[in-house]
């Protein structure tokens, strides 16, 4: 397994889909995933410390975990089987539960437990980021310091 950062989130052109963005920690490859327009939200909320009046679900079993007496210590990329990334969340007591990237990585973040992903999604999935590419990098990420978690909203109530 190899650490990662999660980037940020964004909208997909032309698809108008939202992305979650991995990028390996000592490399040069980025991870994107699509995910759904309710986890992109989940996710923009976590990373700007935007806390909603009433717990989401992802605070919820945050909330359930804490509750419970255990700790989530880490969350793992660790397949991509035709197109479709499986995740685990790892606990302090050494349960590990299959789970969705999108909602691993957004209790992840609300939590503050390491993101890794194995050598083989990356290798599969990644895309490495050629010295020319560095300042669509940075405009992304200048892109994620202005977005707002509202960008992702999709009209359901939270």
């Amino acid at each position: 397994m190899k650490p990662v950062d999660v980037l940020g989130v964004r909208v997909e052109s032309p698809t108008n889909r939202p992305i979650v963005l991995l990028q390996e920690r000592d490399g040069e490859r980025c991870v994107p995933i699509w995910i759904g327009a309710a986890e992109a939200t989940a996710i923009a909320y976590a990373q700007q410390g935007v806390e909603p009046p009433r717990p989401l679900t992802h605070d919820l079993l945050k909330n359930v975990i804490e509750g419970l007496g255990r700790r989530l210590t880490e969350v793992r990329v660790v397949d991509l089987r035709d197109g479709v990334f499986l995740a685990e969340l790892v606990f302090d007591n050494g349960t590990v539960i299959s789970s969705r990237p999108s909602d691993a990585i957004a209790l992840a973040l609300r939590v503050g437990c390491p993101v890794s992903a194995a050598e083989s999604v990356i290798e599969e999935a990644g895309v490495t980021i050629a010295p020319e590419a560095d300042e669509e990098v940075e405009k992304f990420k200048e892109f994620l310091d202005h977005v707002s978690a509202d960008d992702f909203d999709t009209g359901t109530e939270p």
